[in-house]
Formats: C-alpha cells, structure tokens, sequence
C-alpha cells in the first residue's frame, strides 16, 4: 500500500533512497548497547541491523492532497547534489520524480513543499540542475521554509555548527548546500519564511519544534477523528519512541530537541496521532501510548514495509 487516507486527506509515501547508514553507536552516542539488544525482535532487520551495528534509514517524501492541492513534506537528497559530509549521497543521481510521476504527481502539479527543516536531506529536490543552473523543481509551488532556519544556514551567518558522526564534525559545504538547494526557491520568490507558526489549509499547519535545528518543525495533520504529525528528524530510529532521552549526535541543540521530542510525542500519545518521522523504513510510521515516562508503539501505519 502507497497510499492511506486520515480524514479528508491522502497521504502517498515515496521513497528516494534506502540503506544502512552508520553505526548505532556514532549516531546515537547516549544510547547503550543494552538499549539496542532489549529491543532487538522489533527493531531488526528493518531498521537496526545487529550483525554491522548501522541504523537503516530512507529518504523519503511525503505526498499530501489535501483541499484539492498537492503538497510535498520534505524533498529528499536529490541529485547531483555537493554533500563532502555525505559522500554516498554526494553526487546521487535517481529517478525520484519518476517516483513521484508513478504517484500521479508532476513537478507543475506541486502546489506546496514544506521543509520540516534545512538539512541537506531535506530540502535536496527543493532544486535540479538545468543548464548548469539550479532552479525549482516545483514551478508553482511555494516553499514553506522556517526563517529560523534560513537564517541560520545562510553564509551570511558566521555562528560555528555543532553535529559530528562519531567524532567527526559534519560542517561539510553549509554555504554549497544553501546555494544548491535553498536559495534559488527564495530568489525565485517562490520561498515564505515563516515564524511562530503557519496554516496551509483547514487540515494542516507547522509548529515549531527546535532543537535539531533552529527551525525544525512539525507539520499536523487533523481532518475529521483522525490526527497524524509529520515531525522531520525528531526521531530517526523508534528506538527513540521507547528511549525518548536518546538523541543523535546530528542535533545542533541535542537538549532543545529533546524537549522538543518528548512534547510532540506526549501529544500524538494523548490524541492517538500517528507519526511519521522522516527516515523511518518498515512501515514509515506508528500511533504510540504513554508506557510510564516513556512511550511504546501501539501500532504501526498502513504502509507496506520498507524493508
């Protein structure tokens, strides 16, 4: 299944990218080995394999049609993207508007792409190559962009980044990425930096979540009984639904994004909300309850796994 529908509202999952990425243990420096092993019967193959240590992840886009518009909820790596921090995806070349066209979704039909947050994985098909320029790839949408996070990117700003992959700092080419893949939507006139908070229509809106980045965001579904929260890189393992203190070592403010985490999924817990976090593969999402002062998954989404 590609597509579920919650409220008046289909949502269709396409993925861009699907691997192993790196060791539990660089990604998740506070989690434990014991963490890792205790929930090892739902956690493997899908997104921890025991045998290397490295967290499985995908990239991965999803396609909303709500109102009679069509929005995409983050854009994925794209290609021939400059990413020295990410060698396997500097570079990549795949058919992900192919993907999208399978979907029913040409690049002229986009009405609006919501950026959760400005990380290269995010915002990567935000732009394509054309003539050796970068342009929009989406001609008539307007990109939802959190100005928090605009600003914080932007080359302009001299302010030192933190994140590394096991002891690794991942600077990488911020300026390259922001030229490649965020600017050229603003100087289209294509960009809306937001602050505060934003509606898109009667069934969705971003709020603020920082922590992962300044600007991070969380994008809530509510239609009819059902509720769902797209929340970006809050999570990159369901490790973190049982383990909620555990962040990863990609965060630029690892105690604001668990703050953050904790708050977001106490209310997808009190109103039974799915969630859909970025990377997950298997099934791409779960409702969760409130296990003490922890969560548990009550059951996972619709989707067909990703496995």
């Amino acid at each position: 299944m590609q597509t579920i529908t919650l409220g008046a509202v289909d949502i269709t999952r396409v993925v861009e990218w699907h691997a192993p990425v790196a060791p539990t243990s660089a990604v998740f420096p506070g989690a434990t080995a014991e963490m890792w092993r205790a929930n090892e019967s739902w956690l493997a193959p899908d997104f921890w394999r025991p045998d290397t240590d490295d967290l499985v992840a995908v990239a991965q886009t999803w396609v909303l049609r709500s109102e009679g518009r069509t929005i995409l909820v983050d854009t994925g790596i794209g290609n021939d993207k400059t990413l020295s921090d990410m060698p396997a995806w500097s570079g990549l070349r795949t058919d992900f508007l192919g993907r999208l066209e399978a979907v029913g979704v040409r690049p002229e039909d986009v009405d609006v792409v919501v950026n959760t947050h400005v990380h290269a994985d995010h915002v990567g098909w935000n732009t394509r190559l054309r003539d050796g320029a970068w342009v929009p790839t989406f001609p008539n949408a307007t990109y939802l962009i959190a100005k928090a996070d605009y600003d914080y990117w932007h080359p302009s700003n001299t302010r030192p980044k933190v994140g590394s992959l096991g002891g690794v700092p991942l600077e990488g080419d911020r300026a390259t990425m922001f030229r490649e893949s965020v600017e050229p939507v603003h100087l289209a006139g294509q960009a809306v930096l937001w602050e505060g908070g934003h509606t898109i229509d009667g069934n969705l809106s971003l709020e603020p979540a920082p922590g992962h980045t300044p600007g991070s965001a969380v994008l809530r579904l509510a239609s009819g009984s059902d509720r769902a929260l797209f929340i970006g890189d809050l999570v990159h393992s369901p490790l973190q639904f049982v383990e909620p203190d555990c962040d990863t070592c990609l965060s630029e403010d690892q105690a604001a994004a668990t703050r953050s985490r904790r708050r977001v999924l106490e209310w997808a817990a009190d109103t039974r909300s799915l969630v859909f976090p970025a990377h997950l593969p298997g099934h791409g999402g779960a409702e969760v309850r409130r296990d003490g002062s922890r969560f548990a998954i009550e059951r996972w989404a619709a989707f067909d796994r990703v496995a």
